[in-house]
């Protein structure tokens, strides 16, 4: 990976690790619905200047629009409603290791993208141990209403792990701010509706309007365009990696901030998934190219006179092709 590529890791690593933590404060006081608006308004206000000056964002729209559409009902309309809706009811800590499982959601929706590289023991094996850790961790909470926000983290994570599927199939060519702002704007859209009937009826505390400034700034503006930019450097399935460092950052949080407890269970499921997370999207053997056949040698012969009255046989072997070792190029 390159300097870049190893600089927006680091950076997505901790700016998707601190909004489980945000979201969880914010949903203490106001609606899911009110959570996304929020984030997609802010985001789409301060990108959207920005890829107007870049010039034909409606033209870019008008030519990606399906993709498009796609991508902003699998990676922020749904997914960010379920995941808000989720932490009514699951601390953050618990959100951010499911989410974890994001890259080996990654390592299977690609083999329905044309991904055709072998998953082999190795991967195999990490797949096995990342749902392991998933089933330590969501076993104890599969009770009352916390079987639903389970489901509800479950879409979250498909969404997210087949988005950047979609972007790199569909909209790799879109420039990053003209891919987002429009989306972010759709989403806000969306759920302005939702926002304003669930708004809350007396202004909310300083620390929820604190996490939604930096839901909307930190955790999507930003965060977004290295994200794009990061799936653009390496690729959609190993960009989804740095949810590897997620979880850490989601658990540090919640244990520091919110007083949100590390069970023994916690720390078993967070080393499963992060060595199942490792296994299912380390690169794969290198499959060996098909083996030149040897040609067959076209033999010709030809004959001549020689002055004492003799018969030469001369014999024609075809001629070499570039970098033949002269053995039937096996």
């Amino acid at each position: 990976m390159t300097a870049r590529g190893w600089f927006l890791f680091s950076l997505m690593g901790v700016l998707w690790g601190i909004p489980y933590l945000m979201i969880k404060v914010a949903v203490d006081e106001v609606s899911p619905s009110m959570v996304v608006f929020v984030r997609c308004a802010l985001g789409a206000a301060l990108l959207l200047p920005f890829a107007i000056r870049q010039g034909g964002l409606t033209r870019v729209v008008r030519q990606h629009w399906r993709p498009m559409l796609a991508f902003a009902v699998i990676e922020v309309i749904g997914p960010w409603w379920t995941l808000t809706d989720a932490e009514r009811h699951l601390s953050s800590s618990t959100a951010g290791l499911l989410i974890a499982g994001v890259p080996i959601v990654s390592v299977v929706l690609a083999r329905f993208f044309g991904d055709t590289e072998q998953l082999g023991a190795r991967r195999i094996t990490g797949l096995a141990l990342g749902l392991g850790g998933v089933a330590v961790l969501t076993v104890p909470h599969l009770t009352g209403g916390n079987a639903l926000s389970l489901a509800e983290v479950a879409i979250t994570v498909v969404g997210y792990a087949t988005a950047p599927l979609i972007m790199t199939r569909h909209l790799k060519q879109v420039p990053t701010l003209q891919l987002i702002a429009p989306v972010l704007l759709l989403a806000a859209l969306v759920y302005a509706p939702a926002a304003a009937l669930t708004r809350p009826s007396t202004m909310p505390s300083t620390p929820t309007l604190l996490s939604l400034a930096g839901l909307g700034v930190i955790c999507t503006a930003l965060a977004f365009v290295g994200f794009l930019e990061l799936v653009r450097e390496v690729g959609p399935t190993r960009a989804t990696v740095f949810t590897y460092v997620n979880p850490a950052v989601a658990v540090a949080a919640g244990a520091l901030l919110l007083d949100e407890q590390l069970t023994a269970g916690v720390l078993a499921a967070f080393a499963l998934i992060l060595a199942g997370s490792f296994l299912a999207t380390a690169a794969g053997p290198v499959p060996a190219g098909p083996k030149p056949s040897a040609r067959p040698v076209a033999w010709s012969t030809r004959q001549t006179s020689r002055a004492d009255g003799r018969v030469e046989v001369l014999v024609d072997l075809p001629e070499e092709r570039p970098g033949s070792t002269g053995q039937g190029d096996g």
